[in-house]
Parts: C-alpha cells; sequence; structure tokens
C-alpha cells in the first residue's frame, strides 16, 4: 500500500526581512515581517504595487517561515501584504506560535478573518469595504486621509471597533492638505492620534 506524505503548506512571499515596526502602537520594536503576495484592494497610493499580483513571487513553506522569524529574536513578527486575509492564514500563525512568537496582523480587512494574533492592524479602503469578520478583533484602527470625506468615514468605522481600539490618522502623502486636516480634526478629537512612518524619516526598511 503506498503511503501518501502530505506536503507542507506554503505561501506567496514579496519578501521577508528584520527590521523595526515603523508605525502604530509598537512603533520602533524589532519586527520581522512576512510580506505576503496577493491584494485586490489597489489602494492608487499603495508603496507596495509589486506585492498585488501573487504568481510572480515564489512559494515558501510554514516551517521555512518561522524558522526565519525565530533566527532574527524579534520583539513581534508582522504579517503584512498585499492584503494577507486573501489567504487562510491558520497554518501560518500556528507554526509560528508553536515557537513562542508574538505575531501582529496589518489588513484591510476586505476578507474573512483567519488566524491567532496577538495584535490586529486595521486599515480599511472607503472604496473596499470591509468584511464584517473583522471588526471585533481590531486593536488599531488606522484610516489614510485624503480629503474631509475620509475623516467623516473613518469616524464611521470607529463605531465599529471595540472601545478600546487605538485609532490613528495617517496623512496620504500625495495630499498636501492631509496633514493640516488631521492635525486640526485629532486637537478637536482627542480619542484620536496622528500616525506617521517613521521608518520612511529614518531611512530604514
Amino acid at each position: 500500500m503506498k503511503v501518501i506524505v502530505p506536503t507542507s503548506i506554503t505561501y506567496p512571499i514579496v519578501e521577508t526581512f528584520h527590521s523595526i515596526q515603523g508605525e502604530g502602537s509598537w512603533m520602533g520594536v524589532s519586527a520581522f515581517f512576512i510580506r505576503l503576495a496577493g491584494c485586490d484592494v489597489h489602494c492608487y497610493w499603495c508603496d507596495q504595487k509589486e506585492s498585488w499580483p501573487v504568481k510572480p513571487h515564489p512559494r515558501r513553506t510554514i516551517e521555512e517561515l518561522a524558522k526565519l522569524a525565530k533566527q532574527t529574536n524579534p520583539m513581534i513578527v508582522v504579517i503584512t501584504g498585499g492584503e494577507p486575509l486573501i489567504h487562510n492564514l491558520y497554518p501560518l500563525t500556528d507554526e509560528l506560535r508553536k515557537l513562542g512568537l508574538r505575531i501582529h496582523l496589518e489588513t484591510s480587512g476586505t476578507h474573512p478573518f483567519s488566524g491567532s494574533f496577538d495584535w490586529v492592524t486595521f486599515s480599511p479602503k472607503p472604496f473596499s469595504p470591509p468584511n464584517e469578520s473583522t471588526y471585533n478583533r481590531v486593536n488599531e484602527l488606522k484610516v489614510v486621509i485624503a480629503s474631509e470625506l475620509d475623516l467623516q468615514w473613518g469616524q464611521q468605522e470607529a463605531k465599529k471597533v471595540p472601545v478600546d481600539t487605538v485609532k490613528y490618522l495617517q496623512p496620504e502623502w500625495g495630499s498636501p492638505k492631509s496633514k493640516q486636516l488631521i492635525y486640526d480634526f485629532v486637537l478637536q478629537h482627542p480619542d484620536w492620534r496622528i500616525g506617521v512612518q517613521m521608518h520612511k524619516f529614518l531611512s530604514f526598511r
């Protein structure tokens, strides 16, 4: 009788790298990033457009990814994209947990939620409505602001996440007025914070 040995689960990977978390509540800590390929949100300001297609990128096993993450001894492992929730993330997060790693997710929430995480950063987009399964898992809300309409939409999204969610407004770099909009808004709404991308200011990856 022939024994069929199951093959390891793989994911399409744009890149893995060890750096610092450059934004949000965990800004400045040592982080190992796993950038998954595939995205159907297609933000016009996206600085990771190479992550949109899946096929050009090599697939790596969950065991290999977990080993790479563990070797760097990071404070956190960040699963990002692209849009990570295109994929079933349970196998990957289960493998990382076996090694005692703390796991964070960065998502726009456009697909059903999967995976086991210690922290979820949720960055919804008005032109690609989120899946309802994400809202009650959010620890950090990040809304990119280009206009007054984005501020209004961000406030609507904030009503759907847990009350203790940390809320950030991040300027869209191509919109010169966005910084002033955010500054004025945060002064009047103390439950919100201004979000910046520290790694870009410091020229880190």
